[in-house]
C-alpha cells in the first residue's frame, strides 16, 4: 500500500481541506531549518488523513508550549523525506509499513512490532521512530453488513467456505499482489469466483460493493465509504495486509523528551476507528482539519 498514491488522487481536496491549517509560507519546502525562535517544524504529506494527523500533532505540542510551524501538502515520500532527513522538517506523521517498503522493499517484517524493529535498524542514526498508534490506514477486505451477518463474516479466515461464491473488486494489481490476491489464496486458502478491476478506494469500488456487483471490495480501513455505508473491514490474523500503523517519524537530535512525550500521548489514544470518523466528518461535513484535530484532543483529554 502506499499512502502517496492514493494522495495524489486526492490533491486537490487536501489543498483545500488543510488550507485554514494556518502556518508556514507559502512554500511548503521553505527552509526552515529547525524553525525560527527554537519552533519544531511539522510536516505532512499532500492527502487530508497526513494533514490532520499533522494537526493533531501540532496542537498536542502547543498544549505542552512547543512552538510549531505547519508545511502541510508536500508530495511524494521521496520529497520529504529529503527535508526530514536534512532537519528542515522535525516531526513527520508517517504509516510503519509504508515507510520501511521505501528504505528497504525487500524486507519482509509485517507485524507492527516486527515493522517498527526494522525500521529502527533502517533509519538513518538521527532519524526515528516514536511509539506507533493503534491506528492503521491499511489495505482491507471490506464487506456489506448484509452479507456479514449472513455468511457470519468477521475475519478473512471465515471466507474460506464461501470465497468460491464471492466476486472480489480491487485495482488491477491487487490481483497480483502477495498484499493482495496471492497472499490470501497462499496464507488462507481463499479462491475467488472472480476478480473484477476497479480503482483503488473509488466511489466505483464503493457502488460495485453496495449493489453487489462484488461481494468484497479492497478499501483501505479509514476510508470514510466504510462508516458511511455500514460496511465491514475484515480482521486479518495472518498478516497478509502488512502493518501501517501511524507514527511519529522525529529528528531525535531537535525533538526534545517534553515533546516526544506531548506525541507519544497521541499515539496511546489514535485508534483506527478514531481516525475513521475525522475522515469521515472532513469527508462528508467538510468540517476543517484544524477544528476536527481539536475536538479529538479535547476528548481525549490532550489539549
Amino acid at each position: 500500500m502506499s499512502r502517496i498514491i492514493r494522495g495524489a488522487a486526492v490533491l486537490a481536496a487536501a489543498v483545500l481541506a488543510l488550507a485554514a491549517c494556518g502556518g508556514g509560507d507559502d512554500d511548503p519546502l521553505g527552509k526552515g531549518g529547525a524553525g525560527g525562535g527554537g519552533s519544531l517544524v511539522i510536516g505532512g504529506a499532500d492527502f487530508p488523513e497526513s494533514g490532520l494527523i499533522g494537526e493533531i500533532y501540532a496542537q498536542a505540542l502547543e498544549a505542552k508550549g512547543v512552538k510549531v510551524q505547519r508545511k502541510f501538502g508536500i508530495g511524494s515520500r521521496e520529497v520529504y523525506m529529503k527535508q526530514v532527513r536534512s532537519g528542515a522538517i522535525q516531526v513527520f506523521p508517517e504509516y510503519n509499513g509504508a515507510l520501511l517498503s521505501f528504505l528497504d522493499k525487500n524486507d519482509a517484517a509485517t507485524t507492527s512490532d516486527a515493522v517498527d524493529s526494522a525500521l529502527k535498524q533502517k533509519l538513518p542514526s538521527d532519524l526515528t521512530i516514536l511509539n506507533p498508534a493503534q491506528a492503521e490506514d491499511k489495505d482491507t477486505l471490506a464487506v456489506t453488513s448484509a452479507t456479514a451477518a449472513k455468511y457470519k463474516l468477521k475475519t478473512i479466515e471465515d471466507l474460506k467456505p464461501v470465497a468460491g461464491q464471492f466476486v472480489l473488486g480491487g485495482p488491477p494489481e491487487f490481483k497480483t499482489r502477495k498484499q493482495g490476491v496471492v497472499g490470501l489464496q497462499s496464507v488462507y486458502g481463499l479462491t475467488f469466483k472472480d476478480f473484477k478491476s476497479l480503482s483503488a478506494g473509488s466511489p466505483i469500488t464503493v457502488s460495485n460493493l453496495k449493489d453487489g456487483k462484488v461481494q468484497i471490495a479492497n478499501l483501505f480501513s479509514t476510508d470514510p465509504a466504510i462508516k458511511k455505508n455500514g460496511f465491514l473491514s475484515l480482521a486479518d490474523p495472518k498478516n497478509v495486509f502488512g502493518a501501517q500503523n501511524v507514527v511519529p517519524l522525529v529528528n531525535k537530535t531537535k525533538v526534545d523528551t517534553n515533546a516526544q512525550a506531548a506525541l507519544n500521548a497521541v499515539s496511546a489514544k489514535l485508534t483506527t476507528d478514531g481516525l475513521l470518523a475525522m475522515n469521515t466528518e472532513m469527508a462528508d461535513k467538510k468540517a476543517d482539519p484544524a477544528t476536527v484535530a481539536k475536538k479529538w484532543l479535547t476528548d481525549n483529554g490532550l489539549a
